[in-house]
């Protein structure tokens, strides 16, 4: 018996293939981050009054909670692997175009920082504006135990969230839709509208900022097309913000 691989690939499977990438991935976490928000305007008190903590302590036990983060870590870039490994498979779309390779260290590291310096200015001023309007939930950002190993978990988190969604959001569905013949004006609104919508539960202005920076980070990819430098400008957004939060003293915070 032998197995038939080089069928042809069809548009149905592709978008059925695509719809089970994302609902194991950052789909999933838009209907999640959907509950999310509608629970907190039903809530009792406004939204300004609420929490949105990531990087949160799942274990009284350091070195257990230690293993869960490092776990949760792993296995939330097993979407990625599967998504790399499905453009692999595929010989109109190789996972090498994607870009997310070493080939270009000093290009991708400057054209990083960059963008992130870009999204991230601006950002933190939406940021601030909404959360004087009520828009936002009060954001803690890493909500840790202060032990040896926080720094280190948090750069590691910032990196898993940096290449599960540049790669899934952006390198993966983007590929996917063009293949499945959408406007390029449908395939950037779905991609960005997406990554704002995994943020809903921490608010209004998080949905809008993250859905500019969708735009941004698409544009971005279909002009080089590396989603190396995105993964490099995430990072130090989410470093920054993850450790920064965790290290800096918190009536530094008190404006926002």
């Amino acid at each position: 018996m032998t197995l038939e691989l080089d069928r042809p690939v069809t548009r149905r499977t592709l978008g059925t293939e695509t719809m089970l990438v994302l609902g194991l991935s950052l789909g999933q976490s838009a209907v999640y981050a959907l509950v999310s928000i509608v629970a907190k305007l039903t809530a009792d008190g406004p939204l300004s009054a609420q929490t949105a903590a990531l990087n949160t302590s799942r274990s009284a036990r350091p070195y257990l909670d230690l293993t869960y983060q490092v776990l949760g870590i792993a296995f939330a870039l097993l979407p990625v692997l599967l998504a790399v490994h499905l453009l692999a498979r595929d010989p109109g779309a190789p996972a090498r175009t994607l870009g997310l390779d070493a080939r270009r260290p000093g290009q991708d590291l400057a054209r990083g920082a960059g963008l992130a310096a870009l999204i991230g200015l601006p950002g933190l001023a939406l940021f601030w504006v909404a959360a004087q309007l009520g828009l936002n939930a009060t954001l803690v950002p890493a909500a840790l135990p202060d032990l040896w190993w926080t720094v280190p978990v948090l750069i590691l988190a910032a990196v898993q969230n940096a290449v599960l969604e540049e790669v899934i959001v952006v390198g993966y569905l983007m590929t996917r839709l063009r293949q499945l013949q959408w406007r390029l004006g449908a395939v950037i609104a779905t991609s960005a509208l997406l990554r704002g919508s995994y943020h809903l539960y921490q608010g209004f202005g998080a949905f809008l900022g993250n859905a500019v920076m969708g735009v941004v980070f698409s544009l971005f990819y279909l002009r080089t097309p590396r989603v190396m430098p995105l993964v490099v400008a995430h990072t130090l957004l989410d470093i920054v913000a993850f450790v920064g939060y965790a290290l800096l003293p918190r009536d530094w915070f008190d404006w926002l």
